[in-house]
């Protein structure tokens, strides 16, 4: 005779699956958030990327000034604090009006499962 750690439910006591079956709203939520990791991480490294990539290989047009300004290396490496700040702003944008809805209407949802199943 063996033993079964783990019988099979019988009918009556098989546990309800009914609040799980939000898994597409979990992967709405985790694409959106993907998503907006993802553009707020492309705008800050991309431009420094693209900054490191123009020091090492176009030194010249680093060096070359426009008019009476400072050298375009410089004020493209100023810019850098400004690029920063706007994935920032993308970053919050975007979980304001995207994101936290999506995660503020799950957490309802699941309160509202538990609810019911403390009812039950």
């Amino acid at each position: 005779m063996s033993y079964d750690p783990f019988p099979p439910f019988a009918p009556e006591h098989r546990p309800r699956r009914e609040a799980l079956g939000h898994h597409s709203d979990l992967r709405i939520l985790r694409g959106a958030y993907r998503r907006q990791r993802r553009v707020a991480t492309l705008t800050a490294l991309g431009y420094f990327t693209l900054f490191l990539v123009l020091s090492a290989f176009a030194p010249s047009f680093m060096t070359s000034r426009i008019g009476d300004t400072p050298p375009t290396g410089l004020l493209l490496a100023l810019f850098q604090l400004p690029i920063t700040w706007l994935a920032i702003v993308l970053y919050e944008r975007t979980a304001r009006s995207y994101v936290d809805p999506l995660a503020d209407r799950i957490r309802k949802q699941s309160a509202l499962d538990a609810k019911r199943g403390a009812t039950r």
